[in-house]
């Protein structure tokens, strides 16, 4: 697998247990790997961002995000088909305009994983 293939991890089911749930087997920790892979990079967490601030079922038009960003579309096109590739996002093209949302419960899973419980009388 080439560094710009990502494979879509499993959507609609949990991807991996809390952390402080269960240690995670090797391949849920290659599977989360690669969507925090993805997040890694500061455009495309600005570009998830922008996605996931239209909230639950919100949209953006890819010519919403290219002028947020100094760099060519062709760029901002790459790094959008990587957070594709990671399973975070989807996208339609509308005559000549992509565009974008956040697949349903991928943010969701991802808080879960990170999410740690908190014992009972412990300090927040």
């Amino acid at each position: 697998m080439s560094k710009q293939e990502l494979e879509v991890i499993g959507q609609g089911t949990a991807c991996c247990p809390g952390l402080s749930t269960a240690p995670l087997d090797e391949d849920q920790a290659a599977d989360l790997a690669k969507v925090f892979k993805a997040l890694g990079d500061p455009v495309r967490l600005r570009l998830m961002s922008m996605i996931a601030s239209r909230g639950e079922g919100g949209e953006v038009c890819v010519c919403e995000l290219t002028p947020a960003f100094d760099l060519s579309q062709p760029t901002i096109s790459h790094h959008l088909k990587l957070l594709r590739q990671a399973g975070l996002i989807d996208c339609e093209r509308r005559g000549t305009w992509v565009y974008y949302w956040v697949l349903p419960g991928v943010l969701d899973r991802l808080a879960a994983f990170l999410t740690t419980t908190q014992p009972a009388g412990a300090p927040a």
